[in-house]
C-alpha cells in the first residue's frame, strides 16, 4: 500500500502548486501562489503537500507564528486542505490527516488554527476536513455570518430595498466598470474615507496592492463604479472566482449615502452575474461577513443591507485543534 508523506512548501514547487489548484474540487485563485506570495514578507509561509506514493493529492495554505501556531494562511479569508477534483475521498482525508498531525508535532508545532472553504465556493462537496476536524477534536472558536444570493432562485429585493431602486434611478447615473489607473486611484481614496468615517478603519491592501493584483488577475478582480455628473459616487470591488461572485470591497461617497445610490450599482452587478458577464458557472454573490469579535457580535444594520438584496446566511468557520 503506498503511504501518505506531508512535505512543507517550497517556492521551487510553486508550478506544480498553482497546477494543483488550478484543477482542485475546493479551490480559488486566492490559492494561487502569485497571490498568496504578495504579501509574503507580512507572513512565514508553512504551507504543507499532501503525497501518496509521491504524487501530490492535496494541498494546504499556510503560516506559521512564533507562539508555534500553524495557521490557515493569515493573509486569506479562508482556506483548509485542497483537494483533488476526483481521487481524494473521505477516507483518504483521515488517512493523509493522521500523517499532517504528526508531522505537525515533529514541527513543534502546538495547535492549528483552521479555516474551512465556506461550502458555496467548492465546485464539489468537500468538507471532509471538517468531519477530520471533528475526529480529531478540534474546537469552533468563531464563526461568522456572511449573505449570499443563490442566483438560480434569488428572493429578489424586499420592498424597502426596491424603493431604494426607484429613487436611484431618478436620478441621471451611469455605471462602468473601472481600469483606468486614475479611477482606480479615485475609487481608493473613497474607500479610505468611507472606511475611516464609519468604522475607523483602513483596507486590508494598499493602493499599489489592488492595482498589482488587479494587473495579474484582470479576470477575477474587477472593480465597477457609478458615477453621477461625471463623478465618481460609488464603487464595488468584486472577486471572482468559478461559482461564486464575492464583493470585497464597497466605497460610497456621502452624496452616494445620502440618495442610495449603491442599491442600483449592486443590483446591476447582481443581475450581470445572472447574465453570466462574470461567467458560465457563477452560481452565487456573496456580499462577505457583517462580524465583530470573531463572530459573537453581529453588525445587524449591515446584515439587514445585504440581505435586503435577497441574501441568506453563509457560515464561515474557524477551528483550533490543540496537538
Amino acid at each position: 500500500m503506498k503511504e501518505w508523506t506531508i512535505e512543507r512548501y517550497e517556492r521551487s514547487r510553486a508550478g506544480e502548486w498553482n497546477s494543483f489548484v488550478g484543477s482542485a474540487r475546493n479551490a480559488t485563485f486566492l490559492f494561487n501562489r502569485s497571490y498568496m506570495d504578495y504579501h509574503a514578507d507580512r507572513f512565514e509561509d508553512c504551507s504543507m503537500m499532501a503525497r501518496k506514493g509521491g504524487k501530490l493529492m492535496a494541498v494546504l495554505p499556510a503560516n506559521i507564528t512564533a507562539d508555534g501556531v500553524l495557521h490557515s494562511h493569515q493573509g486569506l479569508t479562508y482556506g483548509g486542505w485542497i483537494l483533488n477534483r476526483r481521487h481524494d475521498d473521505c477516507v483518504s482525508v483521515l488517512e493523509f490527516w493522521e500523517a499532517w498531525l504528526q508531522t505537525c508535532r515533529d514541527l513543534g508545532i502546538t495547535a492549528v488554527d483552521y479555516k474551512p472553504l465556506p461550502h458555496i465556493y467548492a465546485t464539489q462537496p468537500s468538507d471532509e476536513d471538517i468531519y477530520a476536524l471533528f475526529r480529531s477534536g478540534a474546537v469552533l472558536t468563531e464563526c461568522n455570518a456572511s449573505a449570499a444570493i443563490r442566483l438560480a432562485n434569488n428572493p429578489g429585493l424586499n420592498d424597502k430595498r426596491r424603493r431604494y431602486l426607484r429613487l436611484g434611478q431618478q436620478i441621471d447615473t451611469e455605471i462602468h466598470e473601472l481600469s483606468d489607473k486614475h479611477l482606480i486611484q479615485s475609487f481608493y481614496e473613497i474607500l479610505c474615507s468611507c472606511l475611516v468615517q464609519r468604522h475607523g478603519a483602513s483596507p486590508v491592501h494598499s493602493l499599489e496592492e489592488i492595482e498589482l493584483l488587479m494587473a495579474n488577475y484582470p479576470d477575477n478582480i474587477r472593480l465597477w463604479g457609478l458615477f453621477a455628473d461625471g463623478e465618481l459616487q460609488c464603487g464595488i470591488m468584486l472577486y471572482i472566482s468559478e461559482r461564486v461572485v464575492h464583493s470585497q470591497y464597497t466605497a460610497t461617497t456621502a452624496y452616494a449615502r445620502e440618495q442610495n445610490l449603491l442599491t442600483p450599482l449592486t443590483a446591476a452587478l447582481i443581475d450581470k452575474a445572472n447574465q453570466d458577464v462574470f461567467g458560465g458557472n457563477v452560481e452565487y454573490f456573496d456580499f462577505g461577513t457583517s462580524n465583530e469579535e470573531h463572530g459573537r457580535v453581529l453588525n445587524e444594520t449591515l446584515y439587514r443591507q445585504k440581505a435586503s438584496f435577497g441574501a441568506s446566511c453563509v457560515a464561515y468557520t474557524r477551528y483550533l485543534l490543540n496537538l
